[in-house]
């Protein structure tokens, strides 16, 4: 990874306050389909974070992709493994496994055409270029299949 690409891109003030406000409406079920709030146990207090994130289908299996890097709630998910997917009155757990930097470009490449306008800025490849061109860049971004624990989480 070259020096002006770092691991993590820290979100401008601005950027925190409309996360906060789209998670609360995301938690509410009040979002595009393919959002949902994830919960993660912090790997080191143990309380719940919330995060609002997006979901990109691909052949019938649902990733998880990390636009900014290996981002606080990432590094949790990493230790957990174990997280909770919500949109309104629903929640479902799922494990994620973390796909090896080979099998990351079409995933990369079908989540940047599908959520273009708010996520080419954190990619130097440009939306519609063939899956070969996200390898180089592969290393820089997690990406996570989700994989069902079960059905629904009572609360």
């Amino acid at each position: 990874m070259a020096p002006a690409d770092p691991a993590f891109r820290e979100p401008s003030p601005l950027e925190r306050v409309f996360n906060r406000a789209f998670g609360l409406l995301v938690g509410l079920g009040l979002a595009p389909a393919d959002y949902y709030l994830l919960e993660v146990k912090g790997r080191k207090s143990g309380r719940v974070y919330r995060n609002p994130v997006s979901l990109v289908p691909l052949h019938g299996v649902r990733f998880l992709v990390t636009p900014r890097g290996r981002t606080q709630w990432v590094r949790n998910v990493e230790v957990s493994n174990d997280v909770i997917f919500k949109r309104g009155s629903s929640s479902r757990r799922f494990r994620l496994r973390a796909l090896a930097d080979a099998d990351k470009p079409p995933v990369l490449l079908a989540y940047l055409e599908k959520y273009r306008s708010v996520v080419q800025r954190y990619f130097p490849v440009p939306a519609g270029s063939p899956p070969g061109a996200f390898a180089a860049i592969a290393a820089r971004y997690p990406v996570f299949e989700l994989v069902p624990i079960d059905t629904e989480v009572r609360r």
